[in-house]
């Protein structure tokens, strides 16, 4: 296990950057959606993107959280 740690350290940087891009273009889409030029368009599905996406950007960031505390359990064990 001590040989994945630098997997683990990169993968977990890897997710972060694409939680953050997925939460940037959700905000983008759904605010784009939700004040559409269009008349007639309803703004509930801007709001149903800018959660939907905000929810997968939660969970990803909550995946390379728990990476980050594996590796500094791994850490730990690996000093003592």
């Amino acid at each position: 296990m001590r040989k994945h740690i630098f997997f683990l350290k990169c993968s977990s940087v890897v997710v972060k950057v694409a939680a953050w891009i997925i939460l940037f273009l959700g905000i983008f889409g759904g605010s784009v959606m939700f004040f559409g030029q269009e008349q007639g368009s309803p703004r509930w599905p801007g709001a149903v993107v800018l959660v939907a996406y905000s929810f997968v950007s939660g969970v990803l960031f909550l995946i390379a959280r728990m990476s980050d505390i594996l590796v500094k359990i791994i850490s730990q064990i690996k000093e003592d």
